[in-house]
């Protein structure tokens, strides 16, 4: 008899440390959900921002009728999902992100410094830089645990997709 408690203590002594360890393992993973919803939201917004920018230099800068209609597609897109990312950081009391980042920056002053053939190349090759990393950002997004999350990423990854083969196929044609 003695055998047997011992036995059924032990048992319950593990179920315990079993149950703890699935509770640790998942709030370690909601964690890590949320801070790469953070970064996703964040990233998304500062990404949109510098392709705006970019693109209103290519509307300006650009005698080429393809990249001048890229260029209008992105910012009409890019606001769009800029406002869906707003709205997301709003939801989730993120601090507002409204600048781009220092390396995006100056490939902005770089580009504002090219004209003709060689700024189409270099908004070109940006834009394709940049929608690849985009494609990761948003797929990497779309099976995070958070709906609102998931369902912005899910939503705009096609389109960013589209960006991006626009963006190669103009690209290619320049050769």
């Amino acid at each position: 008899m003695k055998n047997v408690i011992y036995l059924l203590s032990g048992v319950m002594i593990l179920l315990c440390a079993q149950a703890c360890q699935d509770k640790k393992s998942k709030n370690y993973n909601q964690g890590q959900d949320e801070q790469e919803g953070v970064v996703f939201i964040k990233s998304g917004i500062e990404g949109g921002l510098t392709e705006i920018k970019a693109s209103g230099l290519a509307i300006t800068n650009s005698n080429n009728q393809k990249v001048i209609d890229l260029a209008k597609m992105m910012i009409d897109d890019h606001t769009k999902t800029g406002e869906e990312l707003k709205q997301l950081e709003t939801d989730k009391k993120i601090t507002e992100t409204d600048t781009i980042n220092s390396a995006h920056q100056q490939m902005i002053n770089d580009l504002s410094k090219k004209s003709g053939k060689a700024f189409d190349k270099m908004y070109l090759q940006m834009m394709v830089a940049d929608h690849e990393e985009a494609v990761k950002l948003f797929t990497n997004a779309s099976s995070n645990s958070d709906n609102k999350i998931k369902k912005v990423a899910s939503q705009n990854l096609p389109t960013i997709k589209i960006h991006l083969d626009s963006a190669n196929a103009i690209c290619i044609a320049l050769k």
